[in-house]
Protein backbone atom coordinates (compact mmCIF):
# COMPACT_ATOMS: atom_id res chain seq x y z
CA UNK A 1 0.00 0.00 0.00
CA UNK A 2 1.47 3.78 -0.40
CA UNK A 3 2.22 5.42 1.96
CA UNK A 4 -0.35 8.72 2.62
CA UNK A 5 0.25 11.88 1.71
CA UNK A 6 -0.04 15.28 3.66
CA UNK A 7 1.71 18.56 3.07
CA UNK A 8 1.46 22.37 4.87
CA UNK A 9 1.05 25.02 2.45
CA UNK A 10 1.75 28.72 3.01
CA UNK A 11 3.84 31.52 1.31
CA UNK A 12 6.81 32.25 3.12
CA UNK A 13 6.42 28.28 4.62
CA UNK A 14 10.29 29.09 6.75
CA UNK A 15 10.84 26.91 9.49
CA UNK A 16 7.49 25.42 10.40
CA UNK A 17 7.15 23.17 12.91
CA UNK A 18 4.04 21.15 11.19
CA UNK A 19 6.11 18.59 9.93
CA UNK A 20 7.78 17.90 12.74
CA UNK A 21 3.86 17.85 14.89
CA UNK A 22 2.69 15.77 12.12
CA UNK A 23 5.32 12.81 11.78
CA UNK A 24 5.23 12.34 15.59
CA UNK A 25 1.01 12.24 15.24
CA UNK A 26 1.29 9.63 12.83
CA UNK A 27 4.14 7.50 14.40
CA UNK A 28 1.76 7.45 17.79
CA UNK A 29 -0.93 5.95 15.79
CA UNK A 30 1.31 3.92 13.31
CA UNK A 31 0.43 5.33 10.03
CA UNK A 32 2.91 5.17 7.31
CA UNK A 33 2.58 8.84 5.95
CA UNK A 34 4.82 11.80 4.31
CA UNK A 35 3.66 14.82 5.53
CA UNK A 36 5.91 18.16 3.40
CA UNK A 37 5.78 21.77 3.01
CA UNK A 38 5.16 23.41 0.01
CA UNK A 39 5.16 27.02 -0.42
CA UNK A 40 2.69 28.69 -3.04
CA UNK A 41 2.55 32.33 -3.58
CA UNK A 42 -0.67 33.14 -3.47
CA UNK A 43 -1.15 34.11 -7.48
CA UNK A 44 0.04 30.23 -8.11
CA UNK A 45 -2.91 28.76 -5.77
CA UNK A 46 -5.26 28.13 -7.91
CA UNK A 47 -3.02 26.88 -10.53
CA UNK A 48 -0.95 24.41 -7.81
CA UNK A 49 -4.80 23.01 -6.60
CA UNK A 50 -4.81 20.29 -8.96
CA UNK A 51 -1.68 18.61 -7.36
CA UNK A 52 -2.75 19.08 -3.78
CA UNK A 53 -6.19 17.46 -4.62
CA UNK A 54 -4.02 14.43 -5.48
CA UNK A 55 -2.84 14.43 -1.42
CA UNK A 56 -4.68 12.27 1.11
CA UNK A 57 -4.84 16.05 3.16
CA UNK A 58 -3.32 19.22 3.85
CA UNK A 59 -3.06 22.16 6.17
CA UNK A 60 -3.23 25.74 5.59
CA UNK A 61 -1.66 28.47 6.75
CA UNK A 62 -0.81 32.03 5.78
CA UNK A 63 -2.00 33.57 3.53
CA UNK A 64 -4.26 30.78 2.00
CA UNK A 65 -6.62 30.77 4.76
CA UNK A 66 -9.56 32.48 3.18
CA UNK A 67 -8.49 32.61 -0.64
CA UNK A 68 -8.85 28.57 -0.31
CA UNK A 69 -12.68 28.46 0.20
CA UNK A 70 -13.23 29.48 -2.97
CA UNK A 71 -11.62 26.40 -4.40
CA UNK A 72 -13.44 24.25 -2.12
CA UNK A 73 -16.38 21.89 -2.36
CA UNK A 74 -17.65 21.87 0.96
CA UNK A 75 -16.74 23.90 3.93
CA UNK A 76 -17.15 22.29 7.38
CA UNK A 77 -19.32 23.94 10.24
CA UNK A 78 -16.20 25.30 11.83
CA UNK A 79 -14.69 27.18 8.65
CA UNK A 80 -18.14 28.38 7.83
CA UNK A 81 -18.29 29.86 11.34
CA UNK A 82 -14.79 31.79 11.41
CA UNK A 83 -14.53 32.39 7.39
CA UNK A 84 -11.02 30.46 7.33
CA UNK A 85 -10.02 27.20 6.40
CA UNK A 86 -6.40 25.90 8.16
CA UNK A 87 -7.19 21.97 7.70
CA UNK A 88 -8.24 20.31 3.88
CA UNK A 89 -9.33 16.82 3.83
CA UNK A 90 -9.66 15.27 0.65
CA UNK A 91 -11.89 12.28 -0.64
CA UNK A 92 -14.76 12.45 -3.09
CA UNK A 93 -15.11 16.00 -2.06
CA UNK A 94 -12.69 18.17 -1.12
CA UNK A 95 -13.71 19.81 2.18
CA UNK A 96 -12.48 22.77 4.40
CA UNK A 97 -12.12 22.68 8.22
CA UNK A 98 -10.85 25.23 11.16
CA UNK A 99 -9.19 23.79 13.80
CA UNK A 100 -8.23 26.94 15.58
CA UNK A 101 -10.78 27.54 17.40
CA UNK A 102 -10.66 23.91 18.78
CA UNK A 103 -7.01 24.67 19.34
CA UNK A 104 -7.46 27.55 21.21
CA UNK A 105 -10.14 26.51 23.76
CA UNK A 106 -8.66 23.30 24.58
CA UNK A 107 -4.84 24.89 24.92
CA UNK A 108 -6.84 26.68 27.67
CA UNK A 109 -8.06 24.17 29.22
CA UNK A 110 -4.82 22.31 29.19
CA UNK A 111 -3.44 24.84 31.03
CA UNK A 112 -5.95 25.76 33.75
CA UNK A 113 -6.48 29.02 32.23
CA UNK A 114 -10.72 29.92 31.88
CA UNK A 115 -12.66 31.46 28.89
CA UNK A 116 -15.25 33.41 30.92
CA UNK A 117 -16.07 37.37 31.73
CA UNK A 118 -13.93 40.10 30.21
CA UNK A 119 -11.94 39.37 27.37
CA UNK A 120 -9.16 41.65 25.93
CA UNK A 121 -8.00 39.85 22.24
CA UNK A 122 -4.71 42.25 20.95
CA UNK A 123 -5.22 41.81 16.61
CA UNK A 124 -7.95 41.40 14.39
CA UNK A 125 -6.38 39.17 11.61
CA UNK A 126 -7.53 35.29 10.85
CA UNK A 127 -6.04 33.89 14.34
CA UNK A 128 -8.34 36.62 16.31
CA UNK A 129 -11.19 35.75 14.50
CA UNK A 130 -11.13 32.04 15.84
CA UNK A 131 -10.36 33.44 18.92
CA UNK A 132 -13.26 35.49 18.69
CA UNK A 133 -15.88 33.11 17.92
CA UNK A 134 -14.92 31.20 20.61
CA UNK A 135 -14.68 33.54 23.28
CA UNK A 136 -18.43 34.84 21.80
CA UNK A 137 -19.64 30.99 21.82
CA UNK A 138 -18.91 31.48 25.94
CA UNK A 139 -20.71 34.63 26.43
CA UNK A 140 -17.83 36.93 27.13
CA UNK A 141 -17.40 40.84 26.92
CA UNK A 142 -14.90 41.03 24.47
CA UNK A 143 -12.59 44.07 24.02
CA UNK A 144 -10.49 43.76 20.47
CA UNK A 145 -7.23 45.85 20.81
CA UNK A 146 -6.15 47.53 17.61
CA UNK A 147 -3.43 49.60 15.79
CA UNK A 148 -4.68 53.13 14.93
CA UNK A 149 -5.87 52.86 11.29
CA UNK A 150 -7.66 49.21 11.53
CA UNK A 151 -11.03 50.79 13.46
CA UNK A 152 -13.27 50.07 10.16
CA UNK A 153 -11.91 46.12 10.02
CA UNK A 154 -12.22 45.93 13.87
CA UNK A 155 -15.89 47.16 13.59
CA UNK A 156 -16.67 44.57 10.92
CA UNK A 157 -15.63 41.97 13.25
CA UNK A 158 -17.38 42.95 15.70
CA UNK A 159 -20.40 43.47 13.81
CA UNK A 160 -19.93 40.10 12.13
CA UNK A 161 -19.74 38.16 15.65
CA UNK A 162 -22.62 40.04 16.85
CA UNK A 163 -24.67 38.85 13.54
CA UNK A 164 -23.81 35.61 14.59
CA UNK A 165 -24.36 35.27 18.43
CA UNK A 166 -26.67 38.06 19.35
CA UNK A 167 -26.03 39.61 22.59
CA UNK A 168 -22.59 39.73 22.74
CA UNK A 169 -20.71 42.82 24.23
CA UNK A 170 -17.78 44.02 21.84
CA UNK A 171 -15.50 47.19 22.32
CA UNK A 172 -12.03 48.27 20.05
CA UNK A 173 -9.51 49.94 21.74
CA UNK A 174 -6.17 51.11 20.52
CA UNK A 175 -3.24 49.52 22.67
CA UNK A 176 -2.42 53.33 24.36
CA UNK A 177 -6.16 53.42 25.05
CA UNK A 178 -6.24 49.85 26.83
CA UNK A 179 -6.93 50.22 30.56
CA UNK A 180 -9.38 47.98 32.09
CA UNK A 181 -9.50 45.08 34.02
CA UNK A 182 -9.56 41.69 32.07
CA UNK A 183 -10.04 37.85 32.74
CA UNK A 184 -8.11 36.75 29.63
CA UNK A 185 -5.75 38.81 27.69
CA UNK A 186 -4.88 36.57 24.38
CA UNK A 187 -2.01 37.93 21.77
CA UNK A 188 -3.01 36.94 18.36
CA UNK A 189 -0.61 39.43 16.55
CA UNK A 190 2.94 38.61 15.50
CA UNK A 191 4.51 41.20 18.02
CA UNK A 192 6.97 39.49 19.67
CA UNK A 193 7.53 36.49 17.20
CA UNK A 194 11.10 35.50 16.18
CA UNK A 195 13.22 37.57 15.32
CA UNK A 196 11.83 40.89 17.04
CA UNK A 197 11.53 38.98 20.34
CA UNK A 198 11.88 41.86 22.59
CA UNK A 199 8.67 43.45 22.03
CA UNK A 200 5.23 42.51 23.59
CA UNK A 201 1.81 44.09 22.36
CA UNK A 202 0.49 44.86 25.63
CA UNK A 203 3.09 47.11 28.15
CA UNK A 204 3.56 45.44 31.76
CA UNK A 205 1.09 47.93 33.89
CA UNK A 206 -1.62 46.54 31.43
CA UNK A 207 -0.73 43.16 31.39
CA UNK A 208 -0.77 43.14 35.55
CA UNK A 209 -4.55 44.40 35.19
CA UNK A 210 -4.82 40.63 33.73
CA UNK A 211 -5.72 37.35 35.64
CA UNK A 212 -4.59 35.21 33.12
CA UNK A 213 -2.67 35.88 29.19
CA UNK A 214 -2.42 33.17 26.59
CA UNK A 215 0.43 34.37 23.49
CA UNK A 216 -0.62 32.59 20.06
CA UNK A 217 3.15 32.64 19.22
CA UNK A 218 4.76 29.62 20.05
CA UNK A 219 8.99 30.89 18.66
CA UNK A 220 10.18 32.02 20.88
CA UNK A 221 8.26 29.70 23.45
CA UNK A 222 8.78 32.58 25.64
CA UNK A 223 7.60 35.85 24.61
CA UNK A 224 8.48 38.87 26.14
CA UNK A 225 4.72 39.08 27.02
CA UNK A 226 4.77 36.21 28.53
CA UNK A 227 7.96 36.87 30.37
CA UNK A 228 6.43 40.29 31.70
CA UNK A 229 3.01 37.83 32.91
CA UNK A 230 5.48 35.45 34.83
CA UNK A 231 7.57 38.42 36.54
CA UNK A 232 4.33 39.18 37.84
CA UNK A 233 2.80 36.48 38.94
CA UNK A 234 -0.18 35.58 36.05
CA UNK A 235 -1.03 32.64 35.16
CA UNK A 236 0.01 32.10 31.33
CA UNK A 237 0.80 29.53 28.38
CA UNK A 238 2.34 30.22 24.87
CA UNK A 239 1.20 28.91 21.46
CA UNK A 240 2.74 25.40 21.39
CA UNK A 241 0.00 23.50 22.79
CA UNK A 242 -2.22 25.55 20.77
CA UNK A 243 -0.15 24.54 17.71
CA UNK A 244 -0.12 20.59 18.60
CA UNK A 245 -3.60 20.71 19.89
CA UNK A 246 -5.17 21.97 16.66
CA UNK A 247 -2.96 19.56 14.49
CA UNK A 248 -4.08 16.64 16.65
CA UNK A 249 -7.45 17.48 15.78
CA UNK A 250 -6.41 17.71 11.78
CA UNK A 251 -5.61 13.97 12.75
CA UNK A 252 -8.95 13.31 13.77
CA UNK A 253 -10.44 14.35 10.98
CA UNK A 254 -8.42 13.23 8.59
CA UNK A 255 -8.52 9.37 9.89
CA UNK A 256 -10.20 9.32 13.10
CA UNK A 257 -6.90 9.86 15.53
CA UNK A 258 -7.25 10.03 19.15
CA UNK A 259 -4.94 11.38 21.44
CA UNK A 260 -4.81 10.80 24.88
CA UNK A 261 -3.41 14.06 27.55
CA UNK A 262 0.20 11.85 27.70
CA UNK A 263 0.84 11.94 24.11
CA UNK A 264 -0.20 15.72 23.65
CA UNK A 265 2.28 16.61 26.76
CA UNK A 266 5.20 14.75 24.91
CA UNK A 267 4.65 16.19 21.61
CA UNK A 268 4.29 19.71 23.10
CA UNK A 269 8.07 19.21 25.16
CA UNK A 270 9.41 17.22 22.17
CA UNK A 271 8.14 20.06 19.79
CA UNK A 272 9.41 22.48 22.14
CA UNK A 273 12.58 20.71 22.32
CA UNK A 274 13.03 20.60 18.33
CA UNK A 275 12.15 24.20 17.91
CA UNK A 276 15.46 25.33 20.92
CA UNK A 277 17.57 22.75 17.84
CA UNK A 278 16.35 25.37 15.49
CA UNK A 279 16.99 28.24 16.51
CA UNK A 280 19.55 27.39 19.17
CA UNK A 281 20.58 30.76 21.14
CA UNK A 282 17.89 32.41 19.05
CA UNK A 283 19.39 32.60 16.05
CA UNK A 284 18.23 30.68 12.61
CA UNK A 285 19.92 27.73 11.97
Amino acid sequence: MDNKRYSVIGHPIGHTMSPFIHKRLFEINGISAEYSKLDIAPEKLNEEFTSLCQLNGFNVTIPHKQSIISLLDELDASAKLCGAVNTVSVGEKVVGYNTDKYGFTTALTHAGIGLSGNILICGIGGASRAVGFAAAEKGCKITFGIRKGSEDKAKALCDEINARFGGIETEIASYDEIDGEYDLAVNATPVGMYPNTEKSVLSEEQICRCKAVYDLIYNPEETEFLRLAKKNGIKCDGGMSMLVLQAAKAHEIWYGAKFDDKQIDRIIEDASNELKVIFKGGDEQ
